[in-house]
């Protein structure tokens, strides 16, 4: 299920998938984040797409495939 978060604050856990540097939306699996994060990246490959790991405080980059 997708959450929509702000921009400027950072989620103590689940998953958020950033668009261009911003955050975008919150998920609570990482299953969800992904998804979301490769249609994004598939409508617009050139876009910085990244999935954000709360927990773990660290973020990988999606790219095309």
């Amino acid at each position: 299920m997708e959450n929509r978060i702000l921009a400027d604050v950072l989620p103590s856990d689940g998953y958020v998938v950033e668009l261009g540097g911003k955050f975008n939306s919150e998920y609570g699996s990482i299953t969800g984040a992904l998804k979301a994060g490769l249609e994004l990246k598939n409508k617009d490959p050139q876009a910085q797409v990244k999935v954000y790991d709360a927990s773990e405080r660290t973020a990988a980059e999606l790219s095309e495939q």
